[in-house]
């Protein structure tokens, strides 16, 4: 039997913090879904992106629960907006997220889905976001 938790483990620090590509291709199964498509380059693709907008960005795992194919990731994330992050430009600025992470494996012990839950409002409000409701007809 695969040790998915190790596999998970694997995963956050070879591809979230490391950076190490090759990787991706041996833990990530063809059919995972990703950032405009399926697939090892599809999940890089995303990690790719998050990089540009903040490339010292470190993942810490606060816990990690497996049962079965499915293991969920909850952790804390740091790094520093050197790049353009959707529609902020850079800031300089060091921001601090946490999150939660689940992945489903396959029998051979690769990532066939990965669904991501991420604290990014607290991570827009750190970057200078000034967010406003919307006005309604009563409030105009």
């Amino acid at each position: 039997m695969i040790d998915v938790a190790a596999v998970a483990r694997r995963f956050v620090s070879d591809v979230w913090n490391a950076g190490h590509e090759e990787s991706a291709h041996e833990l990530v199964a063809q059919e995972c879904p990703g950032l405009g498509g399926t697939g090892p380059a599809a999940v890089l693709a995303w990690h790719r992106d998050r990089r540009a907008a903040f490339p010292d960005l470190r993942y810490k795992l606060v816990d990690v629960v497996a049962t079965g194919d499915r293991v969920a990731l909850r952790w804390r994330a740091a790094g520093t907006q050197a790049g353009q992050f959707g529609p902020v430009p850079p800031t300089g600025q060091v921001v601090s997220y946490s999150g939660a992470t689940f992945l489903r494996f396959d029998a051979a012990g690769r990532i066939v889905d990965v669904w991501s839950v991420n604290e990014l409002f607290q991570l827009l409000q750190q970057l200078g976001v000034e967010m406003l409701p919307p006005l309604t007809d009563a409030g105009a």
